[in-house]
């Protein structure tokens, strides 16, 4: 719950004038030990008071007249730098308001401005009726607001990005990337003529003939499977056609060729 606001007027009544003043005087004391903790400061506090025939000191008798004597022993500007009075209180209160009034006057002026100036832009208001006063203060708004843009720009341009960096190849590089493709090609044609050709078809197709232990060749009538010397001999045709009469153009055995009128007209030696 809070407090209710106090208000600043003398008190009539005495009674609650004098516990307003004993529970205040208090308060007022305990503040000035709390300064003089915290900043470590020498200060004093001497309250006259209808109550008491004394004066009431803080913190003591000997601590307020070394104080004092401190205080007499400054020069006199520097006694009265920070001293004022009621009146002089006031006026320095006055003269702060004033300052933050035109403080307020001159911000709330630039907005009425900025108002004109976006609804003069977009048309929907002219700029005959406005005074000397007003058109005054408006072109000095769209001269400072011209200043920030091109600030702004020259800002933009300081920070730009460089351009990319293009990475070039050198013509080294280049030609050893292009003969590395032209062998690859050279290699991959010469396997596809190879594989292609009928006559390395054909040379398969003994080779697999040859192979021991067939069960699917078969060799005349019931014949058993040929011997090494006939091994030999067929080889010794796979390597040369012109032995077997096969001419350049003509092709190989067929593939699947049983083989039983192949042994009948060359007989094994």
């Amino acid at each position: 719950m809070t407090r209710k606001k106090v208000k600043l007027a003398y008190i009539t009544n005495d009674s609650a004038r004098k516990a307003t003043f004993k529970k205040r005087k208090k308060g007022l004391m305990k503040k000035m030990s709390e300064l003089s903790t915290l900043c470590g400061i020498q200060t004093c506090a001497i309250i006259y008071c209808p109550y008491d025939s004394q004066p009431e000191v803080w913190p003591s008798a000997m601590g307020v007249q070394r104080a004092i004597v401190r205080f007499k022993k400054m020069p006199e500007a520097e006694q009265s730098r920070k001293m004022v009075n009621q009146d002089i209180f006031l006026r320095q209160r006055i003269s702060k308001a004033e300052e933050q009034l035109k403080k307020q006057q001159r911000e709330n002026r630039e907005k009425e401005m900025t108002q004109v100036m976006y609804r003069s832009l977009v048309g929907d208001q002219g700029l005959q009726n406005l005074s000397v006063v007003d058109l005054k203060d408006l072109g000095w708004l769209v001269e400072k607001n011209i200043e920030e843009i091109e600030e702004k720009i020259k800002s933009l341009q300081a920070h730009q990005m460089p351009p990319p960096q293009v990475v070039t190849v050198t013509s080294s590089h280049m030609i050893s990337s292009t003969h590395d493709l032209e062998k690859n090609d050279q290699a991959a044609k010469n396997t596809t003529d190879t594989a292609m050709d009928p006559t390395v078809q054909n040379q398969q197709w003994l080779t697999e003939l040859l192979k021991p232990n067939d069960q699917n060749v078969g060799f005349g009538r019931n014949e058993d499977m040929m011997e090494p010397q006939n091994h030999q001999w067929l080889m010794d045709l796979l390597k040369s056609n012109e032995n077997v009469g096969f001419g350049k153009n003509e092709d190989m055995l067929p593939y699947g060729f049983n083989g039983n009128g192949l042994w009948s007209s060359f007989p094994f030696p």
